[in-house]
């Protein structure tokens, strides 16, 4: 699936120019979805948190009983081998990923030690700063850890949250704001979310039914770093209503500001543009 350009792919120890395939059809990971991966960026030459994203595919790879088999640092050495092909100011799109080659004696269960790695790097332009998504409720909702593998990136999630968006989309909205199982908003399908008032950034708590992602820690620490307060507790689709302004966090995008919820309007607020000012400058910082 090529949303991007300018492919390369890392395969059975090398580099190759352009979307090779590396799955069998006999592949575990082909018929039962033992698939997991991450996605880091390369921006304007900058890298932010390569090392956390490598590290926690992993852990994604543990969490489906896959059995990681490329250090951290083996990873990222091999990310950044790979982007010398693209000019500093491509933005890419990085994407390590595991599969489970073979089963038990039923077909189920992985077996350990048997699996595919690749990581696959797009050019995908970041959207403009002013680019901004607005959001409606979904009949579908997060499920826990007892029903799916909430703790990994795994590609068997993301058909929960294409229905999400599917729907907002025929709804006429961007993206879908999403309540767990107990009726508290969760995430986006797509993105964790945060949203402000008088001055003051709140956050879902990370309950344990979607992944507390990389970027969002990030925005968390700058901004507390930088004297705001954010708050990490449980939230209502009617705080969200009672907003002053609220703002996607993902890697993809690192910020993408919401204008609206269904009938409430924002505008793109101080602290929406702050996070992502902080973001730049702390990435910019560890080069």
């Amino acid at each position: 699936m090529a949303t991007g350009t300018e492919i390369r792919t890392y395969f059975n120890g090398q580099w190759h120019d352009g979307d090779l395939a590396v799955m069998k059809a006999a592949d575990h990971g082909s018929w039962l979805g033992t698939t997991v991966f991450d996605g880091a960026r390369m921006v304007n030459g900058l890298t932010p948190d390569l090392d956390r994203h490598c590290a926690r595919v992993n852990r994604s790879a543990e969490a489906l009983m896959i059995t990681p088999t490329v250090e951290t640092e083996e990873m990222v050495a091999i990310v950044r081998d790979g982007l010398e092909a693209y000019a500093p100011d491509t933005a890419v799109y990085i994407r390590p990923m595991y599969w489970a080659l073979d089963g038990d004696s039923l077909g189920i269960v992985p077996k350990p030690g048997a699996t595919g790695f690749a990581i696959s790097l797009e050019a995908i332009p970041m959207a403009p700063e002013g680019a901004a998504t607005t959001l409606t409720r979904t009949q579908f909702h997060r499920p826990v850890l007892a029903d799916a593998v909430v703790n990994a990136k795994a590609g068997c999630l993301y058909p929960n949250n294409a229905r999400m968006l599917a729907e907002a989309r025929r709804k006429g909205f961007g993206n879908a704001l999403v309540a767990d199982a107990l009726g508290n908003v969760a995430e986006t399908a797509t993105a964790n979310v945060f949203m402000a008032r008088d001055g003051v950034v709140f956050t879902p708590v990370a309950n344990g039914t979607f992944l507390a992602g990389i970027t969002r820690a990030r925005h968390i620490a700058n901004l507390r770093a930088d004297g705001v307060e954010v708050t990490e507790t449980v939230l209502g689709f009617d705080d969200f209503h009672a907003a002053d302004e609220v703002f996607l966090s993902g890697n993809m995008m690192k910020v993408t500001p919401v204008t609206a919820f269904e009938d409430t309007s924002y505008q793109i607020g101080p602290l929406t543009r702050r996070a992502r000012a902080l973001y730049w400058d702390w990435a910019a910082s560890q080069q």
